[in-house]
């Protein structure tokens, strides 16, 4: 279909917000289905912390890889046959987690899955840079992020009860299939709209990724984002489940429980934090501000869970809730640079989140290990140093936020 596609809003909803919504939920249960899986593949594989933490890290690096080439894809040939693609790449990647017989195996699906989910956000984003007006993109990005929350939180607690009548092998065969699916409502599904530039400018559309990267809006905005992300993503994607069984002293059932509820704040933190930046936005409070204060909540309530200042569980619901303050920075790029420049603007910024997530998941791993417990697991020590670490970095990028802004628009 052409430019001339005209959509009535619920058409729009069906045939635009939902294939990307489907898209995105699985990207995200991808993401974090190792915090519940862990205990399985250890106890198969014999898997350390750092085999772990590389296993699971492996998603973030093909993902990161591909974030520059994708941004020039994107706004080359439009968001629904990128992302359909790609998912194919996510279909074997899956396909080959589900029979593996080694972490090498592992390895390497997983970064299948990875490269394949790549474009799952970011296609959502250039959708609906062509569909939707500019004033409403915190609010439908927030809804889309949304979606991405509830694979999460299907990864926790139902992901738990369905790996006690199935096999984790068979769990993967049948999200191959999910992934092949989705990608085929993405291309008959949803229609064409601004595709793309014309062929023949590959020059000029590698020229304005390096345009993203020269501006001095885009550095005083990504650092916050990229520490505030890809430490929320390395823990709750991976090391929380972990730190609920070795330092909580929950059983396995229990903290995919308490996954499943860090999972529901998220979901509510990413429709919520876009609700609130566009309300904001309207009585003339940037949304960089939101961003800040939702940013700054999420450091307080990290620092509370390593000082143990207060039950655990509500903590850890804060922590999914305010982890989703960095995502209105996406919104936030949309709308400073062009149409036609948002998907390079945005990959630009994904790239620097998840290639921080995969050295973050990955070091962390690597710092956890050194203080193995007596009883198995890791002692808390190990833990804290962690999750110390992240928090310093979030606090200097934020500190950045607030003094770094450039006098004029790069």
């Amino acid at each position: 279909m052409t430019d001339a596609v005209s959509l009535s809003s619920s058409a729009i909803v069906l045939r635009i917000f939902l294939p990307f919504a489907a898209g995105y939920f699985l990207s995200y249960l991808y993401r974090t289905i190792n915090a519940v899986l862990s205990p399985y593949l250890v106890a198969e594989l014999r898997l350390d912390a750092t085999d772990l933490g590389l296993l699971t890290s492996a998603y973030f690096l093909t993902f990161a890889a591909f974030q520059l080439p994708l941004g020039v894809l994107l706004d080359r040939f439009g968001p629904r046959r990128v992302e359909a693609v790609l998912l194919l790449f996510a279909t074997a990647g899956a396909s080959l987690f589900a029979v593996s017989g080694n972490p090498a195996e592992l390895v390497i699906g997983r970064g299948l899955i990875g490269l394949g989910v790549s474009a799952c956000l970011m296609a959502s984003f250039k959708a609906f840079v062509l569909w939707f007006p500019a004033e409403r993109l915190p609010v439908v990005n927030g809804w889309v992020l949304a979606a991405g929350g509830l694979g999460a939180l299907a990864a926790t607690a139902p992901i738990e009860a369905v790996l006690q009548w199935i096999h984790w092998r068979g769990l993967f065969a049948g999200l191959a299939g999910s992934s092949m699916v989705v990608a085929f409502i993405l291309l008959r599904a949803v229609p064409e709209r601004g595709a793309g530039a014309a062929a023949g400018d590959w020059r000029l559309q590698l020229r304005g990724v390096a345009d993203v990267f020269r501006s001095r809006t885009f550095w005083w905005i990504a650092p916050s984002s990229v520490l505030s992300q890809s430490s929320f993503l390395a823990i709750q994607g991976l090391w929380a489940g972990p730190w609920l069984r070795d330092v909580t002293g929950l059983d396995k059932t229990v903290a995919a429980d308490y996954l499943f509820w860090i999972a529901a704040a998220m979901v509510g933190g990413f429709i919520s934090m876009g609700q609130l930046a566009y309300r904001l936005s309207r009585r003339g409070i940037p949304p960089a501000m939101a961003a800040a204060g939702g940013m700054a909540l999420f450091m307080l309530v990290q620092l509370a869970l390593l000082s143990k200042v207060g039950p655990p569980l509500p903590l850890w619901i804060l922590f999914g809730f305010f982890g989703t303050s960095g995502m209105l920075n996406y919104a936030i790029l949309s709308q400073i640079f062009p149409p036609a420049l948002s998907a390079r603007a945005n990959t630009a910024l994904n790239l620097l989140v998840f290639v921080l997530a995969f050295a973050g998941q990955w070091g962390m791993g690597a710092i956890i290990d050194r203080w193995p417990a007596a009883g198995g697991g890791y002692a808390e020590t190990g833990y804290r140093l962690a999750f110390g670490l992240a928090l310093a970095g979030q606090f200097l990028a934020w500190a950045w936020l607030l003094v770094g802004r450039p006098r004029r628009r790069a």
